[in-house]
C-alpha cells in the first residue's frame, strides 16, 4: 500500500492508505477525506479534486496532460504544483506524498 497524505486548508491531516494502480482521487474517496468531490468520477472534466502537490514529489510523476490543464483553468488558487488527484496513480514511488487540499472545490 502507499500512503498518502492529504492536508486540508485548515492543516488538518488525513493518511490514506492507497493500493497501487488507483488514482489519489479515488483514494480520498474511500478515505473519507473532506474536499475532494471528484464529480466526474475521475475522467479529468471537472477540477474538483485539484490538489497542491507537495515540494519535492512533483518530479515524481508523470507530467499533466493538456485535459488536465485545460481542468486546472478553472480551478481556483491554481499554483505550480497544482495537478488533478485522479491523474495521479497510486504507486511505491509515491509512498508518504503530501497533498495539500484548497480552501475550496469548484
Amino acid at each position: 500500500m502507499t500512503r498518502i497524505i492529504y492536508i486540508q486548508h485548515d492543516g488538518t491531516r488525513h493518511e490514506v492508505d492507497a493500493a497501487p494502480g488507483i488514482n489519489l482521487m479515488e483514494a480520498a474517496l474511500a478515505g473519507g477525506v473532506p474536499g475532494i468531490d471528484g464529480d466526474c468520477g475521475g475522467n479529468a472534466a471537472c477540477a474538483t479534486c485539484h490538489v497542491h502537490v507537495a515540494d519535492g514529489w512533483a518530479a515524481k510523476l508523470d507530467p499533466a496532460n493538456d485535459a488536465e490543464h485545460a481542468m486546472l483553468e478553472f480551478a481556483e488558487g491554481v499554483t505550480e504544483t497544482s495537478r488533478l488527484a485522479c491523474q495521479i496513480i497510486a504507486s511505491d514511488a509515491l509512498d508518504g506524498m503530501m497533498l495539500q487540499l484548497p480552501l475550496a472545490q469548484h
